[in-house]
């Protein structure tokens, strides 16, 4: 059973990161363009506003990225360093504990982002097909190696 798990692994991961990524993704579209239920209060948020307008744009192309695999473990680590942010300059000088204080979504975003920047894409990513090239590339590339002769 643990084989056919850890043969699944990769998709898993990828399922996770999609998912992630496209809620994260939603959150920004919201804010920026009104969609979706809008930012809070329904509105959008004026461009160049700090920290806000700056936040939702990371949440959309970060959020983008992540789904599509592309650049995975640096959106997802600059998601995550964001919604780090939002909580302790947001959140955590209104009560100590999440649930008290509404950061909940910044705090558990921020740990999945940072999971995925440690675990990587998964399976079915962009990235992957990037590097696998590359690879294959730096494989034709190369020199073949001289051989040694042989002495007798």
């Amino acid at each position: 059973m643990s084989t056919r798990l850890n043969q699944a692994q990769p998709y898993a991961l990828a399922l996770f990161r999609a998912v992630v990524g496209l809620l994260f993704a939603c959150h920004g579209a919201a804010s920026l363009f009104g969609v979706l239920g809008g930012a809070m209060g329904g509105g959008t948020i004026p461009a160049g506003t700090w920290p806000g307008w700056y936040a939702a744009v990371i949440q959309l192309v970060g959020g983008s990225l992540v789904v599509l695999g592309l650049g995975t473990r640096f959106a997802a680590l600059i998601s995550s360093g964001s919604m780090a942010y939002a909580y302790f300059k947001v959140h955590q000088p209104e009560a100590l504990f999440p649930l008290e204080n509404g950061g909940e979504p910044s705090a558990v975003y921020c740990w999945a982002f940072l999971l995925i920047v440690f675990t990587g894409p998964g399976a079915l990513a962009l990235d992957r097909l990037f590097t696998s090239r590359t690879a294959a590339k730096g494989d034709q590339d190369r020199a073949p190696e001289p051989s040694t002769p042989v002495a007798a």
